[in-house]
């Protein structure tokens, strides 16, 4: 009987010990669990990259974890993983391990699959070289469309034979790290399809205008010619007035864009009469294709003009334009805006 209750002490004071440890290593793991984790980054990037591609088991994003720079034991982690229920949760893509994380929040961050996210602004008036120019700079946006020709490019946007020029929404864009800058010109060419349908929608009923792509290529010149935004609806107005006579646009950034490389910085009385299908001043009505992306403002702006009897205007040197109705007083203007008489 002694060796009974012997036997029962011993398995009694083992079972306490034993719970007590289980509810020690219970406490240090919820405690562990949100501790941030010490990161081995620099003052310049504080935060550290991780890289789960698709079909990583959750041991090797564990490892993953730790070889990032995570000070890390890889095999709490992924225990810590699978004792969640949510191992196989976890999404491929790039990340950042920012300071203060811990390994509760990166376990969410992986299960919801919380991409790290660069951006990339695309502003008003870039024509089509200077877009592919600014992907082709942004931070870590894979630049697939550097070996590829303007033709090829529409091709892979599901766009053929559409010409490439004002055809993309000029707005700032996020993408996940190794991105490919095409999926960032589907994007934005989706995006100019919606502001250009919505702006065509709201079109004044006597415009001119009888396409939402001539739309589109009004918006573009208007874009380049406003210096002052307040002065846009009003450059429209000449714009539309002069289509409605008949009269040349004669719009210097469509011979500017005409001319390409040519073009030094100078036009030039003798680029004013070198025919181009863009030169307005040799070619009545609209060019062929827009000569740049232009935003919300210019697009309404297209559709919407400012009623004005203004047949001219010319820039006043402050970013402001002076309008005419007569060509006496355009004359009078430019003397004194341009020539300073």
């Amino acid at each position: 009987m002694l060796k009974v209750l012997l036997v029962r002490r011993v398995l009694l004071t083992l079972f306490g010990a034993v719970l007590a440890l289980t509810l020690l290593l219970g406490g240090l793991s919820l405690w562990w669990l949100d501790q941030p984790m010490a990161l081995a980054s620099s003052a310049n990037s504080p935060a550290l990259d991780l890289e789960v591609e698709f079909g990583t088991p959750a041991r090797g994003v564990a490892e993953a974890v730790a070889a990032s720079g995570a000070r890390v034991r890889p095999g709490w982690l992924y225990a810590w993983f699978r004792v969640s229920g949510q191992a196989r949760q976890i999404k491929a893509g790039s990340y950042e391990i920012a300071p203060g994380t811990t390994p509760r929040a990166l376990l969410r961050m992986l299960v919801r699959g919380e991409e790290a996210l660069k951006s990339v602004t695309l502003p008003e008036g870039l024509n089509f070289a200077q877009v592919l120019a600014t992907l082709q700079k942004a931070e870590q946006l894979a630049p697939d469309t550097r070996s590829l020709t303007d033709a090829q490019i529409m091709d892979k946007l599901g766009r053929p034979g559409v010409h490439p020029e004002g055809r993309f929404f000029p707005d700032t864009y996020t993408y996940a790290k190794g991105s490919s800058d095409l999926a960032v010109l589907k994007r934005a060419a989706r995006a100019m399809d919606k502001r250009l349908a919505a702006a065509w929608a709201a079109r004044q009923a006597d415009t001119p205008l009888k396409a939402p792509d001539e739309a589109l290529i009004l918006a573009s010149i208007i874009e380049k010619e406003t210096g002052k935004p307040a002065d846009r609806g009003q450059i429209s107005g000449v714009f539309v007035n002069r289509l409605r006579l008949g009269m040349l646009l004669q719009t210097d950034p469509t011979v500017i864009y005409g001319l390409g490389a040519q073009f030094d910085g100078n036009l030039r009385r003798r680029d004013l009469l070198n025919d181009t299908a863009y030169n307005t001043y040799t070619r009545a009505g609209l060019p062929p294709t827009p000569i740049a992306m232009p935003g919300k403002a210019a697009l309404m702006a297209a559709v919407r003009p400012t009623a004005t009897p203004a047949l001219y205007f010319v820039a006043k040197g402050d970013g402001s334009s002076h309008f005419s109705a007569t060509l006496d007083e355009h004359n009078r203007a430019v003397n004194k805006y341009i020539r300073g008489r």
